[in-house]
């Protein structure tokens, strides 16, 4: 068995990516590969075949390695409920609630479910690829951690640092994270590579040249700006982080999609598949111009239904969906966003709230059911069938939906234009997103139609990942990454 951990110098720094990649590179040379996240703070999450729950990253990771993806590959996963609490997932089921307090000191449990689930893994493949979370400079948080350099230190992990360089102040960060661990993680840190880099890389050589002259360890390469690769993020950061590549569908024939982009937003990766949709233009938004215009308005998932409900009438953006409602301009909620449609949500501080006490609350009254949310969580791996085409999704909620009228709609119901579902990743299935949208473009007046020959969602997700891993092979040094990884045995 062999191992090595990627990490950031920042959230969204390139970390998910650089080891999807990774584990394409290393599964096509025949080695038997699998990823690794001992902890993910995520909202974005996916049921495995098994129906434990593990972050959409990791799932995502096991398909480029080729692998079946089990709760094995994230132990444990934080989904924030509010701003001081955290509901926590291990090993794939619901294990209770971590508060803000006890981030630092209360975990000692879920590191040693973290462990165990890499020796598990360890004991499988040939190949551990681990991701980090946040930064490694995170001092503040060492002594309990168990996703980076404490987990580097565990297992003997050489560590490799990805640097974001769009964000600005890629050197200072790099070399800053070196300076800010002790002096007993730092020989941990054994490369660093540049992520999302645009231009020509030679200009950086003397700064990166500086860097290993300073802290000792070599630059791996520079990966450029991939601007058809967005793949399924677990980071908040990343949401709606989709490349703006010509489609050929003229200006008069697209549809647009507003997301509402709510606080506590879960499972925002549904709306990826309509990005890729030739002719079909998704902005993820609080702006009420494009909530109140767009041919189509989604309201996402969401891990506190009630809290986001409250902050949706707050801002006005309530107001605009009724009309929308009003006028037959079509609505699609998501879970979490499904339940704000219904007419009323009872909630005892299960999924976000913080009374103890049961809470009932008026929903936007929109699709006649309410919603009641009970301890047990469903985890599931449904189907079923619109207007002839299949629909298979996944289900992750506390609150279940009864309704009390309106038309059959996959995982949900719906009347006239507005329409929810409890199923996530509907979207993903080809036929019945393009009778979907053809159906919005029909309500709406526009000319939007599926673009013949355009490839299935599958297939670009796949192509995403090979291009991710040409892109490694090409600009960085994969063959001392695997030496790296073969130093932990």
């Amino acid at each position: 068995m062999s191992g090595l951990l990627i990490t950031g110098t920042s959230s969204d720094a390139g970390k998910s990516l650089v080891v999807t990649g990774l584990c394409r590179v290393i599964a096509r040379r025949g080695i038997s590969v699998a990823p690794y996240k001992a902890q993910n703070m995520s909202n974005h999450s996916m049921v495995c075949r098994d129906g434990s729950e593990i972050g959409r990253a990791q799932y995502l990771q096991a398909q480029a390695a080729g692998v079946e993806a089990t709760s094995a590959m994230n132990p444990v996963l934080l989904k924030p409920g509010s701003d001081r609490r955290a509901h926590v997932v291990v090993r794939g089921r619901p294990a209770g609630e971590l508060m803000a307090g006890e981030y630092a000191t209360g975990r000692r449990h879920l590191a040693e479910a973290a462990f165990a689930a890499y020796e598990e893994l360890a004991g499988k493949h040939e190949v551990i690829v681990c991701e980090g979370a946040g930064s490694p400079a995170e001092i503040n948080l060492r002594a309990g951690d168990y996703v980076n350099l404490g987990l580097a230190q565990q297992f003997s992990l050489p560590t490799v640092l990805v640097g974001d360089i769009d964000r600005g102040g890629v050197l200072a960060a790099l070399y800053g994270t070196w300076a800010l661990v002790s002096d007993e993680d730092r020989p941990l840190l054994r490369a660093y590579l540049i992520n999302k880099f645009r231009g020509d890389a030679s200009v950086l050589e003397p700064g990166l040249e500086e860097i290993s002259r300073r802290t000792g360890m070599p630059s791996l390469g520079v990966l450029p700006w991939l601007q058809d690769v967005w793949l399924d993020s677990e980071d908040s950061l990343s949401m709606g982080a989709w490349g703006d590549v010509e489609d050929g569908v003229p200006a008069d024939r697209r549809l647009s999609v507003a997301v509402v982009r709510l606080p506590r937003t879960s499972n925002g990766t549904d709306v990826d598949a309509l990005a890729a949709e030739p002719g079909v233009d998704v902005r993820v938004t609080v702006d009420a111009d494009h909530v109140r215009e767009a041919d189509l308005l989604v309201l996402p998932g969401s891990r506190a239904t009630i809290c986001d409900l409250a902050w949706l009438r707050r801002t006005g953006l309530a107001d605009i969906v009724l009309d929308r409602a009003r006028r037959g301009a079509p609505v699609l909620g998501v879970c979490g966003g499904y339940q704000m449609l219904l007419d009323e949500i009872v909630d005892d501080g299960i999924e976000g709230g913080e009374s103890t006490s049961p809470t009932t609350v008026r929903g936007l009254g929109l699709l006649p059911g309410r919603v009641v949310f009970h301890e047990d969580k469903v985890l599931a791996r449904p189907s079923g069938a619109w207007r002839g085409h299949e629909v298979d999704g996944y289900e992750i909620h506390h609150g279940v939906v009864a309704p009390t009228g309106g038309e059959d709609f996959p995982g949900g119901h719906a009347v006239g234009a507005v329409r929810g579902s409890i199923w996530h990743g509907t979207l993903e299935c080809d036929d019945y997103r393009r009778a979907l949208l053809a159906d919005v473009a029909a309500m709406t007046g526009s000319t939007w139609s599926a673009k013949p020959g355009a490839a299935p969602f599958a297939r670009r997700r796949e192509g995403m990942i090979d291009t991710l891993a040409d892109a490694l092979e090409t600009h960085v040094d994969v063959d001392a990454i695997i030496s790296l990884a073969k130093e932990s045995r």
